[in-house]
């Protein structure tokens, strides 16, 4: 079969890496795709916003699957635009990718079917906002309600950090017509854990459970970033909280998607808090999240592909997904400056010295045979081991192995599960 992925960054090269493979890929290309992505597939120099030439490109080479990686071409309608055109895709259409498209939609949502969630109120006025929060106590979580590349959602310490982030969104607009409405809610406390889903309607099959780490310093500190490692499994939490999460939040989603004539099919991503009163939702996303997908797909057992094409053609009920024992860790390499500016065009060596771990490239490109930095996060550098320990030893090594000027990243991920 002839697979094309839409998207070009560390996630998208995992999706490439597991999909290489299935023996029932023939041709697998990747628009625009990066310098890692260039090794297991053929890059396409087309960007991910730009549809006609997408479907044109798909139509013209006879593709046989179409699978979408990042948020902002589902929200905008991607999937239909090439279902249109008679293709085949893997991924949400609008009316679903909605859940990580509109906060104040998925938050209504949740309410409507009791799903459990954060207390929140929803406002398209500053004022309004802003008095709302003397109602409330610090901290503050405040969220843009559009898509904002993973920077709409300020934690706010202090009455004053609160009333600038309104400003910031509503006035200023820093994060342009996302934020013509924000969404403020009670912080919740407790262990974050991420579930992706492959999903197809009222048929959930959950993926094995990670743990992101947002901040950009160890301990958690500094400002929230796209993702800067992730591990699986997750041995501190039980078995017992991850089914209940599945069973009162996922499923249940998944039905009122269904209910409200917007069914889902694609990878539902939950981001969930383990909080005292149980699990709660704090976002649902509408694709694989990034980096969860560079240590979930390496555990994956059952081939890629044939899930696609259940999921896509109404069979991912009679699915068996299997996956391994092994844990894994992934540690994100960034640019210095990230997550605010930085420099582009590094010389990025040591790429051939990695011993134990996958490399999934996230901002890279090839420039005259040489791989350089073309991204806030660079590399991801996954290790799989036969527990935690291991697979963190293994990944942290190969880290040290990459270098190029700048480098930075967190030194603490996946401690929180050496138990």
């Amino acid at each position: 079969m002839r697979i094309l992925v839409v998207g070009g960054g560390g996630r998208e090269h995992a999706i490439c890496w597991a999909l290489r493979k299935s023996p029932k890929v023939s041709e697998l290309y990747c628009a625009p795709g990066n310098g890692g992505i260039a090794e297991v597939a053929e890059c396409v120099p087309l960007q991910v916003n730009q549809f006609e030439e997408i479907g044109q490109f798909a139509v013209d080479l006879a593709i046989d699957l179409v699978v979408i990686g990042p948020d902002d071409p589902l929200a905008d309608g991607i999937v239909d635009h090439l279902e249109a055109k008679g293709l085949t895709v893997f991924g949400p259409r609008a009316n679903a990718a909605i859940i990580e498209g509109s906060k104040v939609f998925t938050k209504d949502l949740l309410r409507k079917y009791n799903i459990p969630t954060a207390a929140y109120e929803s406002f398209e006025r500053y004022e309004e906002a802003r008095a709302f929060l003397d109602r409330l106590k610090a901290p503050y979580v405040i969220k843009a309600d559009g898509l904002a590349a993973g920077k709409g959602v300020i934690i706010a310490q202090t009455l004053e950090e609160a009333e600038k982030a309104l400003q910031d969104i509503m006035v200023a607009k820093v994060f342009g017509d996302s934020g013509n409405q924000v969404v403020i809610e009670e912080f919740l406390t407790g262990q974050e854990m991420s579930i992706l889903s492959f999903v197809d309607g009222e048929t959930v099959r959950p993926m094995v459970p990670a743990q992101d780490h947002k901040a950009v310093y160890d301990g958690d500190k500094g400002p929230n970033t796209g993702g800067m490692g992730t591990y699986t499994p997750l041995p501190h939490i039980p078995q017992s909280v991850i089914d209940e999460a599945i069973e009162s939040i996922i499923k249940p989603t998944a039905r009122a998607m269904v209910a409200e004539g917007r069914p889902f099919r694609g990878v539902l991503f939950a981001g969930l808090m383990l909080t005292p009163d149980g699990p709660k939702t704090i976002e649902f996303n509408a694709r694989f999240g990034d980096p969860e997908t560079q240590v979930v797909l390496p555990r994956l057992k059952t081939d890629l592909l044939d899930i696609f094409l259940a999921a896509v053609n109404g069979r991912l009920d009679q699915m068996d997904i299997q996956w391994s024992d092994e844990a894994a860790v992934c540690v994100i390499l960034a640019s210095e400056g990230y997550p605010s500016s930085y420099p582009k065009g590094l010389p990025i060596t040591g790429l051939d010295e990695v011993q134990d771990s996958l490399v999934f490239h996230a901002g890279t490109a090839a420039k005259e045979g040489q791989i350089v930095t073309n991204g806030g996060r660079v590399i991801g550098v996954t290790a799989l081991g036969k527990d935690i320990a291991e697979a963190r030893a293994k990944a942290y090594a190969d880290a040290d192995r990459i270098r190029f000027q700048g480098k930075h990243y967190r030194t603490d991920i996946a401690k929180k599960a050496l138990v």
